[in-house]
């Protein structure tokens, strides 16, 4: 029993730190029927298997998480690893956990064969959007399995880091969950190049040496500054993490100095107006390069992060990034849709309810049931993928897209009927053919006419999955139109030689009746089978003879 009170321990400090007030013993009763449901089981570190969901659950305690999730968490793996069933969840700790739990809980590999990897996320999505703790706590199981990664074979490391990176990583992202995508992006980063990762740490190790006599000139400007603007906060020098470093100077780590591995984080105490005047003091203080101010509190970026950025010059001469948040805004910054979550009076639901930064999910519920398990998860990994442009509408709604994305792309996101009957667009007033790439801030309003329809050709310069899975749908539904109607026809004419009229048998359900009897839901799928050459012209007039 102590060793037990002494493993879950950091879990019920780490929740009790974000509720003191807080009943516990839903907590400790989901501890005691996962650790015994696990018990005898190991993980590849020859770890008892417990002390994994424990590590998920204190990830989400850490974050300020609620008990619900907690439990949900200690339990995400007994349905799928154990004689545990759902409905005992249920029965045990109520439907909202079981809700949660069923929603992280992979497929059977055997029963789902090659699709099952891909069905399970798309299970995770359609949960998600039900309740976004079941993605927040499938990110947390990522999280802990990166961290022990090096206890898997090694060739089994590089291949799941980068699942993690292309899947899993831009939800974290999606989701403004930097606290996770962070640590994720290096824990991958290291898996898959142990070498350029080390070298890295190495390299950002040496330059954070000189950080005092780098950061200590501008740090004393800019407090004075701050003062005699009469703007109170704290600046502190924030390190780059190791996957951002590597990705933006190339892997090229000579002459690495302080300046490009930190930052300067401001975070001021007040309102939104005050992070104005703080960027005014940072300008005063220090030379701000011209046209690299971003202004993420007026416009904020798809997943609601809102702060400003500036870039200027060191008394050394050195480029500085700096970013400026009220304290208010760095919850959010850092934790995102948790945030939310953790501070809503409503509970989870009503936290995410109607949100703009949401939009992204929304458009992938739109199309992932159109999409076969084969294309999901490249249509997925093409949705996720790294670099977004936020365009906008001339009524000032974002619409936030991959890089890349074209006034077409725009356009399915604003409907999937708006996309098919689109002819043309306007980009910041002037016309523009669909196949125009988009850039931020680009205003862009879409020309329609009812009579258009999609081509072969716009798969050739859509980028989105909502998109393409979308025209996909469409062009193989009008190739089904015309397989029918050229069936149709053909049949009608070895008919008519009979004197017998497919109009006429049609009005009398004879055609349907042979439709059905050869396996078919319907005349139309039946005139496509023929023209197919999947059903017998010959087999079918004898039947509609014979009717």
């Amino acid at each position: 029993m102590n060793e037990a009170c002494s493993a879950v321990a950091p879990l019920l400090a780490a929740h009790r730190s974000a509720y003191p007030a807080l009943d516990l013993s839903a907590l400790l009763r989901g501890y005691a029927v996962a650790e015994r449901l696990h018990r005898g089981q190991l993980r590849k570190s020859g770890a008892p298997y417990i002390t994994h969901p424990l590590a998920v659950a204190t990830i989400l305690a850490e974050m300020g998480l609620d008990t619900t999730t907690l439990v949900a968490a200690l339990l995400h793996d007994t349905v799928e690893d154990t004689p545990y069933t759902l409905g005992e969840v249920r029965a045990d700790f109520g439907a909202e956990v079981a809700v949660l739990v069923d929603g992280v809980t992979k497929l059977d590999g055997e029963r789902w064969g090659e699709r099952a990897e891909a069905e399970t996320l798309r299970k995770i999505v359609l949960a998600a959007a039900a309740d976004l703790r079941v993605l927040v706590i499938k990110l947390a199981d990522r999280l802990h399995n990166l961290r022990t990664l090096r206890f898997q074979p090694e060739h089994k490391r590089a291949r799941y880091a980068q699942a993690s990176q292309e899947l899993l990583v831009p939800f974290a992202e999606r989701l403004g969950l930097r606290v996770l995508k962070r640590e994720m992006d290096d824990l991958c980063f290291a898996a898959r190049a142990p070498a350029a990762h080390a070298a890295t740490a190495r390299a950002v190790r040496a330059a954070l040496r000189d950080a005092d006599a780098a950061f200590g000139p501008p740090l004393r400007r800019l407090r004075d500054a701050l003062v005699e603007h009469g703007v109170t906060g704290r600046v502190q020098v924030r390190p780059r993490h190791l996957h951002a470093v590597h990705r933006e100077l190339g892997g090229d780590l000579t002459g690495l100095r302080p300046n490009h591995v930190a930052r300067l984080l401001l975070l001021v105490d007040g309102a939104e107006q005050d992070c104005y005047i703080a960027l005014g003091a940072v300008h005063a203080a220090l030379h701000p390069i011209p046209g690299r101010v971003k202004d993420y509190i007026a416009l904020p970026k798809y997943n609601m992060y809102r702060s400003l950025h500036t870039r200027v010059i060191s008394p050394d001469g050195d480029l500085l990034d700096v970013i400026i948040r009220s304290r208010g805004m760095h919850p959010m910054a850092e934790e995102g849709i948790v945030a939310h979550i953790r501070d809503a009076s409503g509970g989870a639901a009503a936290a995410v309810t109607g949100r703009r930064d949401l939009a992204w999910l929304s458009r992938l519920l739109a199309w992932q049931s159109d999409a076969p398990s084969a294309e999901f998860l490249d249509s997925l990994r093409a949705d996720l993928a790294s670099g977004t442009v936020a365009a906008l509408t001339p009524a000032g709604e974002i619409v936030t897209l991959p890089a890349g994305a074209t006034a077409l792309d725009f356009a399915y996101a604003l409907s999937p009927a708006t996309g098919d009957r689109s002819v043309g667009a306007v980009v910041n007033g002037r016309l523009a053919p669909l196949s125009a790439v988009l850039r931020g801030g680009n205003v862009v309003e879409i020309l329609t006419d009812p009579a258009a329809t999609p081509s072969e050709d716009w798969l050739r310069f859509t980028v989105t999955a909502q998109a393409r899975v979308r025209i996909r749908r469409r062009l193989a539904h009008r190739r089904a139109e015309e397989a029918a109607a050229a069936g149709r026809r053909r049949l009608a004419r070895a008919l008519a030689h009979c004197r017998v009229d497919l109009l006429a048998a049609e009005a009398r359900g004879e055609s349907l009746a042979v439709a059905r009897a050869l396996g078919h839901p319907g005349v139309d799928d039946l005139y496509a089978a023929l023209s197919a050459g999947s059903v017998s012209l010959h087999d079918l007039v004898a039947r509609l003879t014979r009717a």
